[in-house]
């Protein structure tokens, strides 16, 4: 059971209409937001965040972004955010052969070198103390130039806040989610855990 119960879509008329963005995302609003609109200011500047960090300026694609996300809440945990990540990579176009071996990133073939250095950059930065080292920024920008690693950690900074917001709440997770969860991550050990 969640600490604090969503409200219904319709509770705040500025949200609903800024929410609107998640149907092309995941394809419904999720949990999350409207447990947010119990202050709808907060509701409101999430979801401009949200848009912001996750608006497509170039190589770092609408994918890869989620395919960051993923690894982010992976380093924390959050199990909602995970299967929201990986359901918004599926359906911004994600390679199947990464959805299906996103685990294996740093050596699978389907991953460049460069979506190696993003997505270990996402794993080093989302961990508690942080990992980012020289290493770490040498290999980011022998691909990266700095508006992209910027793109990347605001992606990843959002969802330090989702991960927390949702872990924190034990946020329900969406039927929508959950599949794509058992089907991507679920040969992980992936499961709702306190989400369900």
């Amino acid at each position: 059971m969640p600490l604090v119960s969503p409200l219904s879509p319709d509770h705040d008329p500025e949200t609903r209409e800024l929410a609107a963005f998640f149907n092309e995302t995941l394809g419904f609003c999720p949990n999350s937001v409207l447990t947010m609109q119990h202050r709808p200011a907060i509701s409101k500047a999430f979801i401009q965040l949200n848009k912001a960090a996750m608006e497509n300026q170039g190589r770092v694609t609408s994918a890869l972004k989620r395919l960051i996300a993923w690894v982010s809440s992976n380093a924390s945990g959050c199990r909602y955010c995970q299967a929201h990540a990986i359901r918004a990579a599926e359906r911004y176009g994600a390679e199947q052969a990464q959805l299906d071996n996103v685990w294996e990133y740093q050596t699978h073939p389907a991953f460049s070198e460069a979506e190696r250095a993003a997505l270990d950059f996402a794993l080093a930065a989302s961990q508690v103390p942080n990992a980012v080292d020289e290493q770490i920024e040498k290999r980011l920008r022998e691909h990266w130039d700095e508006g992209e690693i910027v793109e990347m950690l605001g992606v990843i900074s959002l969802f330090g806040y989702l991960n927390r917001w949702n872990d924190s709440m034990a946020t329900s997770i969406e039927p929508g989610a959950v599949e794509s969860g058992a089907q991507y991550l679920g040969k992980h050990g992936w499961t709702v855990g306190k989400h369900g």
